[in-house]
């Protein structure tokens, strides 16, 4: 899994998630900062990402539109990035769990 790193957290996760997740891309390296969230998840799609954000709007796009992309939502409130590569760590195991589930489109952690 890759991740497609929304504009609402900060680009220096891709270095502490690039060697777990190969291939993981901050909106900014893409030129997709403050671009339409249908855009995001087009590029995503089409790019074969997982999108990684705070933003409840893909999660409610993940429960309308279904996936592909899957959608990595951390929802635990304002984090630093250091707290977030922690949390994100932490559970690495779920996430590529997730990953390979053909069935789930949408994982919440909180």
């Amino acid at each position: 899994m890759k991740f497609l790193i929304d504009e609402n957290l900060s680009d220096k996760l891709v270095t502490g998630l690039n060697h777990e997740f190969p291939g993981t891309r901050h909106v900014k390296q893409l030129e997709l900062v403050h671009k339409p969230d249908a855009v995001l998840w087009s590029r995503a799609k089409g790019e074969g990402f997982a999108i990684l954000t705070q933003d409840d709007d893909f999660t409610e796009m993940s429960m309308l539109l279904g996936h592909p992309p899957k959608v990595v939502h951390l929802a635990s409130g304002n984090r630093t990035t250091r707290e977030w590569l922690r949390i994100i760590q932490a559970n690495s195991k779920r996430i590529k769990e997730f990953a390979d589930d053909g069935e789930a489109g949408l994982m919440v952690i909180r």
